[in-house]
């Protein structure tokens, strides 16, 4: 059977990571580990997680010690995990219904390298706002995440084996995730490993997360990681388009 690992990273994240807990105990599907990395809380957030541990019929495991960032701690789940498939589903987050992940799991079969699909956004309690502007195309490639970044981190599905060579870059503060989606895409088409789509809606994402707050910063980066996987002048071009589209939409 197909060993799915979900991966939860906090921080001082009590107010929140209840939902996302709730989410991923009510899955339908048995074969589930939940990685809880937390970067040593001060507030309630590990007390949550240990009850959470209680009580969740899936296997639980938690860690908490001081990191060097988000995308440290996603390095430490990566390491962690022992599925057959990994996502990242981060405090205020959640799947978004009770069959998901039987959903992905039938999906992943036949081992492609990534099972992807729709987002949903929320507001701060979990209310259901609208679907992601970005929506995944019905074929994705690495050359898809030119237009942006069109599936969800957390929508995002990859075989461990794969996900695991490659960590994300602790150079970027906002938007190694949006580089390690294209890495893990190119390393598909080069071992000629299928992206799968779900054609359903996979995930809630809370709307005013860490690109939300940082947003200026993460704009930057993304240049960076654009221009390091399809050239400086293309990215240029590609973004002086998006500037135009966004001034004739006023």
């Amino acid at each position: 059977m197909i060993r799915i690992s979900i991966v939860t990273i906090t921080y001082n994240a009590a107010r929140s990571l209840q939902r996302t807990l709730d989410s991923v105990c009510s899955q339908q599907y048995p074969h589930i580990e939940h990685l809880i990395i937390d970067g040593a809380s001060k507030d309630d957030t590990v007390k949550i997680a240990e009850e959470y541990k209680k009580t969740s019929p899936h296997e639980v495991r938690i860690q908490s010690e001081p990191d060097k960032g988000l995308y440290d701690a996603m390095n430490k789940g990566l390491q962690k995990a022992t599925g057959d498939y990994i996502v990242f589903l981060n405090a205020g987050d959640s799947l978004y219904a009770e069959n998901t992940i039987q959903t992905i799991a039938e999906k992943a079969e036949s081992r492609p390298a990534v099972i992807y699909g729709d987002t949903a956004t929320t507001d701060a309690e979990g209310n259901f706002l609208r679907l992601r502007r970005h929506r995944p195309p019905k074929t994705l490639t690495w050359r898809s995440f030119k237009k942006g970044m069109l599936v969800c981190h957390q929508a995002f599905y990859v075989r461990l084996d794969i996900a695991r060579e490659f960590p994300y870059n602790l150079k970027y503060r906002h938007s190694a995730d949006v580089d390690w989606c294209i890495r893990i895409m190119k390393e598909a088409e080069r071992r000629g490993l299928a992206l799968v789509n779900a054609h359903v809606i996979v995930a809630n994402f809370e709307e005013g997360g860490d690109t939300t707050q940082h947003h200026r910063d993460s704009l930057m980066e993304r240049f960076n990681v654009m221009a390091e996987h399809y050239g400086y002048i293309q990215t240029v071009l590609l973004h002086g388009w998006f500037v135009v589209r966004a001034v004739f939409k006023r």
